[in-house]
């Protein structure tokens, strides 16, 4: 029998059964047929979230940020870099806190940008501030293995 991992589709959001060895062979939505990993984050919305966050069995990396935030829209390119870096043993999404207020107030976020990441729906670290792509991807691979 093999191992699989449940993976939430980010286009259609339909969760997906891959077996841990087809991981890497860009696998695609047995719904809507596109690609699970496309090295770039999830725009996450208040309709998606919580599936999201507790239906993929990778760990998920979610940057809380504002369209008027000068150090969100400056690290962005890097948060989409360090998607093509991390994936596919981790899903990266971006919640915009100007759209969904509610979950930035449900998990505290006090100062954007601010890395979450969670693990089977909880959240395990978090870190505030602007990050290069290295940064982003050596705190997200320490956190995601401790």
């Amino acid at each position: 029998m093999t191992d699989s991992l449940h993976i939430v589709c980010p286009h259609c959001d339909a969760v997906n059964r891959i077996p841990t060895d087809k991981m890497s062979a860009q696998p695609a939505c047995g719904k809507c047929k596109k690609a699970l990993f496309d090295a770039h984050p999830v725009e996450l919305t208040t309709g998606n979230f919580e599936k999201h966050l507790t239906r993929n069995d990778v760990p998920v990396l979610v940057d809380f940020w504002a369209p008027w935030c000068g150090p969100c829209r400056m690290m962005a390119p890097n948060f989409v870099q360090a998607a093509g870096k991390l994936e596919p043993g981790m899903r990266l999404a971006k919640l915009n806190t100007e759209e969904a207020q509610e979950l930035g107030a449900r998990y505290n976020i006090r100062s954007i940008p601010t890395l979450a990441l969670f693990k089977n729906g909880r959240e395990v670290a978090r870190q505030a501030g602007a990050m290069d792509v290295n940064g982003i991807v050596s705190w997200a691979k320490s956190k995601a293995s401790s």
